[in-house]
């Protein structure tokens, strides 16, 4: 047997391949190693940003009461956007994963897509939370868009009549760190807060633009320097809190008969 010369070019060529070989299944196995804590992560992250828009995370709140604090005052319903219904039996359910699948989802109108989403899921997954005596006092809504680099993911904490924003949260998104990038910064986002989801007549009404802050019911100030990204905030909203997203929904809440 001819003895193996690593210096030759078949000989690197083969210690290369081998050595790539190696290092791919080390990357791949702790991918699957890591997949369930990654998982838990996210979860955890989800948890966290529901519990500060409720208002129920403390800045001493530690890592490890999340879990117990989102289990003891959330309750999550799924809910069918088209009728606002809430649906039994369904669990796991993802929406990021839900628009990828025809089954799970529906084409958005052009004329309708204020928030650039081309599709969306048919549930949602909205967050009732209880006070002490297990009363809801306020529901969490998820709401998405496009703004000038990125999808825009938040929530919105709204009053139990359906329509009064309690607070809002930007948790994940792709702006411009100090111009679009302030979406997260609390004292922009404190501006929400009061503000009417819905005009009398049930429409989308709040409004994000430069000087919108006149209308003291819908209106809050665009950010500075930042015209597509609030443009974006504005879309969301008209889109998700109108009849095409959590219209039906919130008109069942204000009836009383959710």
């Amino acid at each position: 047997m001819a003895k193996f010369n690593k210096d030759s070019i078949g000989g690197t060529l083969t210690v290369v391949v081998l050595l790539s070989l190696i290092c791919s299944l080390i990357v791949a196995g702790s991918a699957v190693l890591l997949k369930p804590t990654q998982e838990e992560q996210k979860q955890l992250d989800k948890q966290k940003n529901i519990l500060s828009v409720a208002g129920l995370l403390q800045a001493d709140t530690k890592k490890g009461d999340i879990k117990d604090i989102y289990a003891k005052n959330i309750e999550p319903k799924i809910v069918d956007l088209a009728t606002g219904e809430y649906v039994e039996g369904v669990t796991n359910f993802d929406a990021k994963s839900a628009i990828k699948d025809p089954a799970q989802s529906i084409a958005i109108n052009p004329a309708d897509d204020k928030a650039g989403l081309k599709v969306r899921a048919k549930y949602a997954e909205v967050y009732l939370v209880k006070d002490a005596d297990g009363k809801v006092n306020q529901i969490v809504l998820p709401f998405y868009g496009t703004g000038l680099w990125s999808v825009m993911y938040g929530f919105v904490s709204v009053q139990p009549d359906g329509n009064t924003i309690k607070g809002i949260t930007y948790y994940e998104h792709g702006e411009t760190p100090g111009l679009g990038g302030e979406i997260e910064n609390p004292r922009w986002q404190q501006n929400f807060v009061g503000k009417k989801l819905q005009n009398e007549s049930g429409e989308s009404a709040i409004r994000v633009a430069k000087g919108a802050s006149a209308d003291k019911d819908h209106g809050i100030d665009g950010l500075s320097g930042a015209t597509l990204t609030s443009n974006g905030v504005d879309g969301s909203f008209k889109y998700w809190f109108g009849a095409n997203g959590f219209g039906p929904y919130l008109a069942k809440l204000k009836a009383g008969t959710n």
